[in-house]
């Protein structure tokens, strides 16, 4: 299938399984670890070779050499098609013997990969999708969702902008699941905090001209443009609502889901102000600027986004899952991982809810100005930490079969 890119970047491939190990339970005698990515279109940036990176980066600080756990990585294109990722992932589980797959953004793909994986038994750790169904009512026993869902940029984003009088909504949004379930995680919430929603319109996926829609946006009068899209959608939207001058007009352009190579991406000049949530920032802390200068002196100067970021903690936390079960089978993985706290250099401590619900603070940001920018990929300015209580969907309320 041309949609493989077997990645010989395995990053522990020194150690031996010998049969009396305390690692014989491992199949086949090798982890073998599934970066699931969009490797070719809008996605490409924030998740990607990138994400393939990260994965390395991480079984590299485990040790897995070390401890004699032999591990290797896969890497494949989804194409943003739920049938080419579901094809990949029966491959790999049932020919390539991968034991758990990883990144996928792409709600889409990821909630066909979520089923599969529980019909057979394995892991999946997802970073790169954003559909806070994956822990409601889709929620599996064989999946964690790590780094970020609809949910949480809702009630960060959108919240925040209703209290500060942004109480009237135009949605303009990316035309699957994904941005289905981000506009109506945000629409909930400018509901309940007394706005209300104008108006919305659906796009096609990776389109490349927003005119209509945006006039349709302009039209609305609302006060708020919310962009329930990602990646290259979000970027072209923006450059393309300065172009017909929304915000010049008097509206506000709420960017849902916002990375920070989308702000590289439109330089501070047309980034500069716009206010949206994330779960890591490069320049929080020690820590995170010693694996941002790895990740970017290996990745063309780019640096991690949470995505990124989200692949290297699920996948560290996975090994230490392995090790401590001598074992990769993947329903006994995913609950061990959910037993033990989490603990790395990038979230810090956190836990695993009963639904799967990696949790961790989040972080309201604001783009800076030039001005205020004082080096290469310093962009952000934390505006407010949401803790990791309130930053996602109380347990109770997903509806997901697990929580008794």
């Amino acid at each position: 299938m041309k949609t493989f890119k077997r990645s010989l970047m395995a990053a522990a491939t020194a150690g031996v399984l010998a049969a009396g190990s305390a690692n014989a339970q491992i199949s086949d005698g090798v982890i073998k670890i599934g970066v699931l990515s969009d490797m070719s279109s809008l996605y490409t940036d924030l998740a990607g070779v990138g994400s393939v990176l990260a994965a390395r980066l991480a079984v590299e600080d485990f040790g897995a050499a070390k401890k004699g756990m032999k591990v290797e990585i896969l890497s494949a294109d989804h194409q943003n098609k739920p049938d080419v990722g579901s094809s990949v992932a029966r491959q790999w589980y049932d020919v390539d013997k991968v034991d758990v797959i990883v990144d996928t953004p792409n709600s889409g793909v990821a909630l066909a990969v979520n089923q599969i994986t529980k019909d057979k038994g394995k892991a999946f750790l997802v970073s790169g999708a954003a559909s806070s169904d994956l822990t409601g009512k889709a929620c599996s026993p064989n999946t964690i969702h790590w780094t970020y869902d609809t949910w949480m940029l809702a009630n960060g984003t959108g919240s925040a902008i209703v209290k500060t009088g942004g109480d009237s909504w135009f949605f303009l949004t990316a035309d699957y699941a994904f941005g289905h379930a981000l506009e109506r995680d945000t629409e909930a919430v400018v509901l309940k905090g007394g706005g209300k929603v104008l108006g919305k319109v659906r796009h096609p996926l990776n389109t490349q001209d927003f005119s209509s829609f945006l006039l349709q946006a302009q039209a609305s009068k609302a006060k708020i443009v919310g962009l329930a899209n990602a990646g290259g959608d979000t970027t072209n939207s923006i450059k393309q609502a300065a172009e017909f001058g929304i915000v010049k007009g008097g509206q506000n352009l709420a960017g849902l889901l916002v990375f920070i190579t989308d702000v590289h991406a439109l330089g501070l000049p047309t980034a500069q102000g716009l206010i949206f949530t994330e779960t890591f920032y490069w320049d929080m802390n020690d820590q995170t600027r010693a694996f941002a200068r790895r990740f970017a002196a290996s990745n063309k100067g780019i640096h991690p986004t949470m995505i990124h970021a989200g692949v290297y903690s699920s996948v560290l936390h996975y090994l230490k899952a392995v090790e401590a079960t001598k074992g990769d089978d993947g329903t006994k993985v995913i609950a061990q991982m959910k037993k033990t706290p989490t603990d790395d250099p990038l979230f810090g401590k956190g836990s695993i809810r009963a639904d799967g619900r990696k949790i961790h603070p989040a972080y309201l940001v604001e783009v800076k100005k030039p001005s205020e920018s004082k080096a290469p990929w310093d962009y952000h300015k934390i505006r407010a930490t949401i803790p990791a209580e309130q930053a996602f969907r109380p347990l109770a309320d997903g509806g997901c079969p697990l929580v008794k």
